[in-house]
C-alpha cells in the first residue's frame, strides 16, 4: 500500500504542476531571449541539468552556445584511459543533439575550480557572451543543486560576469519537494527551493535531453541518481533569477 499511495502522490503533485502551466502566463514562460549561453563546470552539466530548458529555448527560436570550465576528469564513474578526451568527445556529440551552435571546453581543474582565480573565470565568460552575442546566461542555481562547489564556482562566475555586462541570469534549480525526497531516498544532498522563490516553471518535452544524455556513456550509468530526478520532476522545470534584487545570498552546503 506505501508504494501505491507514494505512486499516487508523486502523479498528484506532477498533475498539479502540469496544471498551473497550462495558462503560460509571463510566470510560465521562458524570456524571450534570441541568443543564450549557458556557462556550467562539468561535460554532461549541459545535458544531465540543462538540457531540458536548452531544448525549450531552441524550440523557442534561441540560439544556444555552451561553456564548459573543466573536462571532468576527476569523476569516479568513467573507466576510460583518458576520461578527460572521452569526456570532451561526449559532450561535442551532446551538443549536437541539443542543437547547441558551439560547446566550448576549458581546462580549468575538475574539482577544483573554486580555487582558480575568480578574474580568470569571469574575464572568459564576458569575451565568450559578447561574442555570441548573448541576451542571457543559463547557469546551475546559486546552490549547486547538490552543493557541488564546481557548480557553485561556475555560476558565481557567471553572475559576476552578468553584473559587468549588464545581463539577466536564470538558474535553473529543483523544487523543494523534489529535493527534500531525493534526499531521503539517495542521502545526495540535493537542495531544492520552495515556491516563492522559484520565479519560473516551464513545462518541458525530454526526448532530446534524454538522447543527448545518452551521448555521456561514461556518466550516465543506471545507478545514477538522475534518472530518479527525472522521474520526478515530469515534465517540469524550474528556475530562478540570479541578477539583481533576485539573487538570495548564497547558502553553506553539504559537498
Amino acid at each position: 500500500m506505501t508504494g501505491a499511495n507514494d505512486a499516487a502522490i508523486e502523479t498528484g503533485a506532477r498533475a498539479a504542476l502540469t496544471s498551473t502551466l497550462q495558462g503560460r502566463d509571463r510566470r510560465h514562460a521562458l524570456p524571450e531571449w534570441r541568443h543564450v549561453l549557458a556557462v556550467v563546470a562539468h561535460p554532461d552539466d549541459e545535458s544531465f541539468g540543462l538540457g531540458a530548458v536548452l531544448d525549450a529555448f531552441i524550440r523557442d527560436g534561441a540560439t544556444v552556445d555552451v561553456l564548459c570550465f573543466t573536462q571532468g576528469e576527476a569523476s569516479t564513474l568513467g573507466e576510460a584511459p583518458d576520461l578527460a578526451t572521452t569526456r570532451a568527445h561526449e559532450l561535442a556529440a551532446a551538443a549536437r543533439v541539443l542543437g547547441a551552435r558551439s560547446a566550448l571546453l576549458r581546462a580549468h581543474p575538475d574539482g577544483m575550480l573554486a580555487d582558480v582565480d575568480p578574474t580568470v573565470l569571469d574575464d572568459d565568460v564576458v569575451a565568450v557572451a559578447r561574442a555570441a552575442g548573448a541576451d542571457g546566461l543559463l547557469v546551475f542555481d546559486e546552490t549547486g543543486i547538490t552543493g557541488h562547489p564546481d557548480h557553485v564556482a561556475a555560476t558565481r562566475s557567471a553572475i559576476r560576469a552578468a553584473e559587468q555586462l549588464g545581463m539577466p541570469v536564470l538558474g535553473w534549480t529543483l523544487d523543494a519537494d523534489v529535493a527534500e525526497r531525493l534526499r531521503a531516498e539517495t542521502g545526495a544532498p540535493f537542495v531544492g527551493r520552495a515556491p516563492d522563490e522559484i520565479h519560473v516553471q516551464i513545462g518541458v518535452q525530454r526526448e532530446r535531453q534524454r538522447a543527448a544524455i545518452a551521448c555521456h556513456a561514461s556518466q550516465a550509468v543506471p545507478t545514477s541518481v538522475l534518472w530518479r530526478r527525472l522521474e520526478l520532476q515530469g515534465d517540469a522545470e524550474s528556475l530562478r533569477r540570479l541578477d539583481g534584487t533576485h539573487r538570495s545570498r548564497p547558502t553553506d552546503h553539504p559537498r
